[in-house]
């Protein structure tokens, strides 16, 4: 988000990052799929930035590309004022400790074969944040700082339950002190009960050491609950991107309103009628021409089909890529 609607210079910055694979592999000629195009995104100190859309939405690569685990096709990436494209290799993997990544699968992001503790204990070795007869203490801090007792460092994965198995993630994750984290749908393997209490550890852990995050979901109830700016995607498209409350109380975007729509809300007076969109999103080898969501929008006239609609102001505190914007708000 530009800095006409962030309150703080970011930590993160991208401008207008795009990721293509070929079709058919590396080594194939072809048509290319864009995974994510020209997006603009950045995450301040403190805040949490929430990414949603449906699967292929492209929440991920962006994630990637912001911790510059995959590279650019266009645009460029920035922490801390750094290019990341630019810095050199060891320039990279220092300023890889303050980055790091929370992933979905609980059980595959860990090694079966080796203790928790050896695995938290990874980060503070690679990067030489602790001398060895000081590591097994850090990393018992570590434990207890995500609600587990640090006695079960010496425990293999199988032996814990898949919310411990993320706290455990998260652990490792904060082994390094980042001052980034992208949280790759962390909790959509959980059970709901579980989910709430790891989505809490995580607001606890922002609020206390003062973390950036990028917080990708396709759970719009977490995401409000959590995140203090939220990015719409769709075909690796930003759709709409603004402050959640406005962006919950009077979304802009046909699609926004749609995956609104489909939340559940406790209180019978916040209920709206559920939008269904028709059909499934466009292959991204052959998008739409104009506007990539006027297939299943409702409101597509056809200059959709001729204009790709652009991010521009929408009130205050968002912006909006639909040429109808105005009309149907």
């Amino acid at each position: 988000m530009s800095a006409a609607f962030s309150s703080a210079s970011p930590l993160v910055e991208a401008k207008s990052v795009s990721k293509s694979y070929p079709i058919g592999g590396m080594f194939k000629r072809g048509r290319m799929v864009q995974a994510v195009r020209a997006v603009d995104a950045d995450v301040a100190r403190g805040e949490t930035v929430g990414v949603v859309g449906e699967s292929g939405s492209g929440k991920s690569t962006l994630g990637r590309l912001l911790l510059g685990l995959t590279p650019t096709t266009e645009g460029s990436v920035r922490f801390d004022g750094k290019p990341l494209s630019s810095l050199s290799r060891e320039a990279l993997r220092r300023e890889r400790r303050r980055m790091q990544i929370v992933f979905q699968d609980p059980f595959g992001s860990l090694d079966p074969r080796r203790r928790v503790g050896a695995q938290i204990e990874d980060g503070l070795a690679i990067h030489g944040l602790a001398p060895p007869r000081d590591r097994k203490a850090r990393v018992g801090a570590l434990l207890e700082k995500v609600g587990l007792d640090p006695s079960q460092m010496l425990r293999f994965p199988h032996e814990f339950s898949g919310g411990q198995r993320q706290r455990i993630g998260i652990a490792r994750a904060l082994s390094t002190a980042p001052d980034f984290i992208v949280a790759d749908e962390p909790v959509s393997a959980l059970d709901v009960s579980i989910q709430a209490q790891i989505v809490q550890l995580m607001a606890d852990l922002r609020s206390e050491l003062g973390l950036a995050m990028l917080f990708i979901s396709h759970d719009l109830s977490i995401v409000r609950y959590l995140c203090h700016r939220i990015i719409v995607m769709y075909l690796g498209r930003v759709m709409e991107e603004g402050s959640a409350q406005t962006i919950f109380s009077a979304p802009a975007h046909p699609y926004t309103r749609a995956l609104i729509s489909a939340t559940p809300r406790l209180h019978r007076a916040q209920r709206t009628a559920r939008i269904l969109l028709a059909g499934d999103p466009p292959s991204p080898s052959n998008p739409p021409s104009g506007c990539v969501f006027r297939t299943r929008c409702v409101h597509a006239i056809g200059r959709c089909a001729e204009i790709e609609p652009q991010l521009r102001p929408f009130g205050d505190a968002r912006r909006v890529a639909c040429i109808r914007a105005e009309e149907i708000g």
